[in-house]
This record gives structure tokens, sequence and C-alpha cells, in this order.
């Protein structure tokens, strides 16, 4: 299996970096390198450059306004803006709900939804999680009743990303009962405006809102919101979990968290050396970087098979397990390397010494980092799932 680039993608590779480079706003860039979070503008804002150059809906067809790029061209685009500081495209419109509708929905559906999900006109956000039902998706209690033309849906999901946000919200209702646990279940695309509808916030670890619980008291949606088959959305719901985990790895977020731990100790010094000197730490990111480089192989491994034909199986729960150890061990060091300076404070009691630049210009909140990255070892299906996955796939235990 050849995992070498060809000419041609080294071509799209500096394609990308030229695009990057002209068109990336300048301060959100900065903001993306210095590991700051992106509010709602930035992300509009780089989501609509990319729409114009067409390079906003990497995984979907030509004929409904994709790229039509292959497996190896999205690594390398996604690669580069991770080194370039880019936001993230925000998934649950482009990403996870749009390749539902293109593949299961109507005509109708796609020709109302897909292009405003292009324009950025409608943000999404996903209906999945409940109270009891987390990585065991297949027990989600929210019901959706049929009366006449419409569902009437009550219940309760939890850690809905971004959902004070959102315009529309996709879920996964159970509309039989009766039926075994996944055979019960409906897809629903559900307009966030609609009466009944509650957002709640739910304020994280590192003290942001992200995350919100979203209620549903009688909410009344059109049957002609149900994407494929009543009863059937749990084939929706696996098809739209292929996409979420495609990039879990993380892999150009860690290599780009990396440099700027080596970047910061090298300019830190105690007793009056860099903190790079130091042995012990020097050996913890020498062993994070060479775990990254063989995490990266394996990526490009899969990669190459799916330029080939082959399809993603169990890898990927390899890549998500690595992947976000990498990035918590990546923000633990840093907080080790910064000390005290890695904790919250309030900025306008600072000076202006070598150790609070330090602070402002590499790394805007290691304290908040270190505990948002707690995260990425639960949500896409937890890293005790997913090694549930490897010993029933692989070890056959």
């Amino acid at each position: 299996m050849d995992i070498q680039f060809t000419p041609a993608e080294q071509a799209f590779r500096e394609e990308v970096r030229t695009f990057l480079r002209d068109k990336l706003p300048a301060d959100i860039a900065t903001r993306g390198r210095h590991g700051k979070r992106f509010n709602k503008e930035d992300q509009v804002t780089w989501m609509r450059l990319l729409n114009e150059r067409g390079w906003l809906a990497a995984s979907w067809p030509v004929e409904f306004g994709g790229t039509g790029w292959g497996a190896v061209e999205k690594h390398i685009f996604e690669e580069e803006c991770a080194a370039f500081g880019a936001p993230w495209v925000v998934p649950f419109g482009v990403n996870m709900v749009a390749p539902v509708i293109i593949k299961f929905g109507t005509p109708e559906q796609q020709a109302r939804f897909l292009p405003r999900i292009l324009s950025s006109e409608d943000w999404w956000c996903q209906g999945y999680s409940e109270p009891g039902a987390g990585s065991d998706l297949a027990a989600v209690k929210t019901r959706a009743v049929r009366d006449g033309d419409h569902y009437v849906v009550n219940g309760q999901k939890t850690w809905t990303t971004l959902a004070h946000y959102a315009d529309w919200i996709f879920c996964l209702v159970r509309t039989d009962p009766e039926a075994q646990q996944q055979r019960g279940i409906s897809f629903l695309l559900i307009d966030m405006k609609t009466p009944g509808i509650t957002v709640r916030p739910i304020i994280t670890l590192d003290g942001e809102h992200e995350v919100n619980e979203v209620f549903f008291d009688n909410v009344r949606v059109p049957v002609e919101n149900l994407v494929g088959e009543e009863n059937k959305g749990w084939t929706c719901a696996k098809y739209l979990l292929t996409h979420e985990r495609t990039s879990i790895a993380g892999i150009g977020q860690a290599r780009q968290m990396l440099g700027r731990l080596k970047h910061i100790a090298s300019q830190e010094q105690r007793d009056g050396l860099p903190l790079i000197d130091d042995i012990q730490l020097r050996m913890q990111i020498v062993e994070l970087e060479i775990q990254l480089m063989a995490i990266e192989m394996s990526n490009l491994r899969i990669v190459a098979a799916a330029r080939d034909g082959g399809v993603p199986g169990t890898e990927s729960s390899f890549l998500k397990i690595k992947g976000s150890e990498i990035r918590q061990t990546i923000t633990y060091l840093m907080s080790k390397v910064l000390g005290p300076y890695a904790m919250p404070f309030i900025e306008e009691e600072l000076g202006y010494g070598k150790q609070e630049d330090l602070y402002r210009e590499y790394s805007a909140t290691p304290a908040s980092q270190y505990l948002d990255m707690r995260k990425t070892s639960v949500y896409g299906g937890s890293n005790e799932i997913q090694k549930n996955i490897i010993a029933k796939m692989i070890l056959e235990l």
C-alpha cells in the first residue's frame, strides 16, 4: 500500500496553503494559532469564505455543491487548516445532517435544507444524547407520536453542542416504544423556533457555555421533516456517525498544540536554563511526538486504503483513543510548563513581565484548554466503548 503523496496531491497541498495565506483573516488565524476559542462570527466568516471557494462541503457529491475530493484531499485540507490556525468547520450541518439528507432525504428536503447549510443561513445542532442514553444511543426515550400530519415530540436531549445558536436540530426520537431498541427509532428535523422547545445552558469545567440541555414539550413537527422511513432512523444514525468520526483523532490540532508546547518550553527558563533542556520534560515531548507520528502513519494508511476503495473499520477506534490521549497529555504538559501562569486570572491585574507575555501570546487559557480536552475521550463514543469495539471486532473476545 502506497502512503506517499502523489505529485498531484502535493500540488493540491500548495493550492490549499495559498488559499489560506490569501483568504484566512489574520485576526482569526492569530486566535487559532494561540489556542483561543473562536466565536460564532469567526466560524461563519470562515465557512462563508470556504463556500465562496467551493471548499466548504468536502464530503458532499459535486452535484449538491460538494468538492468531489477523495479521502486524501480531505486529509490534506484538514491538516493545512489546523497548521494555519483556521476555525473548525461547525460539523453538525455540513458534515453530519447534510450527508444524511443527501443519502436518505427526499428531493424536496435536499432542495430545502442543503443550500441554506452551504450559505450558513441555518445552523444545526445534534439531538442524540439524553440523560439515560449517551454511548448507548439505542436507549433514547424522547417520544414522537403521530398526530395527523405532525409528530408530537416530548422528551429531553443533553450535551447538545451550540444549541443556543442553532436554527435547527436533527433528533433521534422513539416512534415505536414496543419495538426492539434500534427498530423503533426515527430521524426528525426540528425547527428550534417551534413552540415548546426550551434550551438551558450547561457550563462546563472550563467555565464555557458550549453545551446545553434541550427540552421538548408537546412540540409539533411536520411529518415532511421525517428523514428516511419511520422506525428506521437507526440506519440514518449509523451513517451519520461514520461522518462524525472521520477526523476524530484530531491529528492536525495535536500537531499545532505540540508545536506551541515546544516553543513555550524553549522560551521559558528555570534556574537559568530553558525548560526544554530538562531531560524528563524532553523525554515526555519526544514520546508524544513519536506517538503523534505513529498515529499519523496509521491515519495515512486508512486514507490510502480509502483512496483505493477501502472502507474504514475498527481502525477508527484506535485513532479515536490515541488521538484523545495525545491531546490530553499535551495540555497537561502545557500546564506543567507554565506553572502558576496556567491558572485563570484577572487580566487587568497582570503586570507586563516576561511570564505574562508568554501566557498572552502563546496560550490563552491553558487551564481551560486542559479541562476542555477532558471531553475528547468521552464524545463520539467514549474510549471505553471504543476498546470494547476493538475487543469484539479484532480480538474476538
